[in-house]
């Protein structure tokens, strides 16, 4: 099956990083939880377009990918809520009362007006609106975790697997499924479910973080094998 990432190697990279043994998988163990990371309006636009018009309006706008993706994470969402599984979601805002000069990426961009704490460019996208006692978290930094209470949670709901999804790619999803994996969580990744604003960026963290930190799958993979081990409780 031919992968996202397969167009950005050559050979070599291919044959090194078989021999060498990576890539293997984890697994879903037996406490799934879900982490959308950063579906905010900020980060999608209000709308899909053109990545250089919806920067525009929200300079981290990722453009069309975003509702690309939106879509699968919703049919994903769907299926771990009938799974009832734990939800997790983060947003990132800029502060009104203290610089943002280091908010998730250097430079101030979440200076930004409708970056703020409290304005729209923070807010879940409403096709994947938090119901009732599902989590959302406020974060300052790339990582899910990073001055957060998400391994709190966690703990207290004995999760052993994560699900993780969202933007971007390669700055807060990568940074999440790292320390996630640094806690000795499996970790995974559908595919179709996190964006970038740059495309090989995009694909070449995805393949990096299979490499190493986590098994990136197809999501309609993902989809089966929660409700699968849902209906075997």
């Amino acid at each position: 099956m031919k992968r996202i990432w397969d167009d950005y190697l050559d050979e070599r990279d291919k044959k090194v990083y078989q021999k060498a043994g990576l890539g293997s998988e984890m697994g879903i163990g037996e406490k799934t939880a879900l982490l959308i990371v950063d579906v905010q309006y900020g980060f999608t636009g209000d709308f899909p377009e053109n990545i250089e018009d919806s920067i525009q309006q929200y300079p981290t706008s990722c453009g069309e990918s975003s509702w690309q993706a939106i879509g699968h994470i919703k049919e994903l969402l769907d299926a771990a809520r009938k799974a009832e599984l734990p939800i997790f979601y983060t947003i990132i805002e800029g502060s009104k009362t203290f610089p943002n000069d280091r908010v998730s990426i250097k430079g101030n961009i979440f200076d930004h007006p409708a970056l703020l704490e409290g304005e729209k460019g923070a807010k879940v996208v409403e096709e994947l609106k938090p119901q009732y006692g599902e989590v959302v978290i406020s974060k300052k930094k790339p990582s899910a975790f990073f001055g957060t209470p998400l391994a709190s949670y966690l703990t207290a709901k004995q999760i052993d697997t994560l699900i993780i999804t969202g933007c971007t790619t390669s700055g807060c999803v990568r940074a999440s499924v790292i320390d996630a994996f640094s806690y000795n969580y499996k970790v995974v990744v559908p595919e179709e479910c996190s964006f970038d604003r740059g495309i090989a960026s995009h694909a070449i963290n995805l393949f990096d973080m299979q490499q190493k930190y986590a098994d990136v799958r197809p999501v309609e993979k993902v989809i089966k094998e929660i409700t699968s081990k849902a209906l075997k409780v």
